[in-house]
């Protein structure tokens, strides 16, 4: 320890100054103090220097949004004003974000409070028990109050009522105070309700960066993986088939002109059911690339592929989340569901394509769907849906494989060739 100098310059033994390699081991011991209250554990290694400055995504519209977002995070770490709120889909880079700008304040000396939102719910429930080492009201207080808090993983839906409330405490002390908070969503700023939303969004207070691939990607053309429906338009399309019998020739022409009618003025639902190869896929591409050419928002699934997606979205590296996934496909403007009723078995399945047919029938959004099943092979509360004569045209394709067909014709030529 040293006696610091009195006005005239001789040692005032009245008062102790800790020296340099004291007053570092007394700065060690705050910056361990300080991080034990954080409660960030592991995360304490996530720092701006070992970010990736672009994220993690390969769009370069993303990659910009990203580092607009690290350029904020660096400010806001030196001086934090307001709300920091980042929204997006896992794997977007928002937890080391806000990891490194914690870690930068806890440097600084402030007292930093970090927590997953389960966590801190499961948290405040357990400071019930007797056994806690903290009370509720301690506990809760301490987050209410927290200098600096961040609060991760933060669900459009947060469970129970009572997760709900204290949620809405927490957050409207904090707002009102102005407490330097940050917020990361698990998801989309639009899927919040809207007290939650008018918050987050207000621009007085809070810094907003919203990592979501542009929800109409897709929307106006097609996937890679669509390289066939690309090129089946109407004009591609063989409705005469002149070797079919006149009764199949007639109803695939209908075929193609209510398809050709829906794709001028999508409204209501066309289901077209057949045989594989009767051209029902075809015609529901043909849909799509007439509303691609006129610059109009369309998307096409194959249902087993979706259904495929949809569970590989549960999984914490799909760069996509489940939610986001399931609702663009729920709200797409305009949808095709080819394959409609495929690998469709599982009561899990079964209850997703559910949830898409009744939030488009409620919505009464425009919907293509193709299958080979008979009505009398659908549950009953989807067919009675696809047979709804205010929404649905239900049009049963009696035209034979197409396939078959072009190889009955080439044997027929050969035929004729050696003859």
């Amino acid at each position: 320890m040293l006696h610091p100098l009195d006005a005239a310059g001789k040692p005032d033994f009245a008062r102790v100054v800790p020296c340099d390699c004291v007053r570092q081991v007394l700065e060690n011991e705050k910056h361990d103090l300080l991080e034990r209250y954080s409660s960030l554990g592991m995360l304490t290694r996530y720092t701006f220097d070992n970010l990736v400055p672009e994220g993690r995504s390969g769009n370069p519209g993303m990659q910009l949004k990203f580092k607009e977002a690290v350029l904020a995070a660096q400010k806001y770490a030196e001086q934090p004003s307001g709300w920091f709120v980042m929204a997006g889909p896992s794997g977007s880079g928002k937890t080391h974000l806000a990891a490194a700008i914690a870690n930068a304040r806890l440097k600084q000396g402030t007292p930093v409070l970090y927590s997953s939102v389960p966590d801190l719910l499961d948290q405040l429930r357990s400071a019930f028990s007797p056994e806690s080492k903290m009370g509720y009201d301690e506990f809760f207080e301490r987050v209410r109050t927290s200098p600096f808090l961040v609060l991760d993983d933060f669900k459009a839906q947060s469970g129970t009522p009572w997760s709900v409330e204290k949620l809405d405490q927490i957050l409207t002390f904090r707002y009102n105070t102005e407490l330097p908070t940050i917020i990361i969503l698990a998801g989309p700023l639009a899927d919040l309700d809207d007290r939650l939303k008018t918050r987050l969004t207000d621009a007085r207070l809070c810094h907003v960066y919203e990592f979501q691939e542009d929800q109409s990607q897709g929307y106006f053309g097609w996937s890679p993986e669509f390289e066939a429906q690309k090129k089946m338009t109407f004009e591609a399309f063989d409705w005469r088939r002149v070797n079919l019998p006149y009764e199949q020739r007639q109803n695939l022409a209908e075929a193609f002109r209510n398809a050709m009618e829906f794709a001028k003025s999508p409204e209501g639902w066309l289901i077209l059911q057949g045989v594989n190869g009767c051209g029902k896929t075809h015609l529901a591409a043909a849909v799509m690339n007439y509303r691609y050419e006129a610059k109009q928002p369309a998307l096409f699934v194959v249902v087993p592929d979706f259904l495929d997606h949809l569970r590989q979205a549960f999984s914490p590296d799909s760069k996509v989340s489940y939610d986001q996934y399931f609702e663009r496909i729920k709200k797409a403007p305009l949808l095709a569901l080819d394959d409609f009723g495929e690998q469709s078995s599982t009561p899990w399945a079964q209850e997703k394509l559910y949830q898409v047919i009744n939030y488009r029938y409620n919505a009464r959004l425009p919907t293509v769907i193709t299958t080979t099943l008979s009505l009398q092979e659908m549950e009953n509360r989807v067919s009675s849906r696809f047979v709804d004569p205010k929404l649905s045209v239900f049009f049963n394709m009696i035209a034979p494989d197409y396939r078959g067909d072009a190889a009955s014709r080439e044997n027929k030529a050969k035929r004729k060739t050696r003859g």
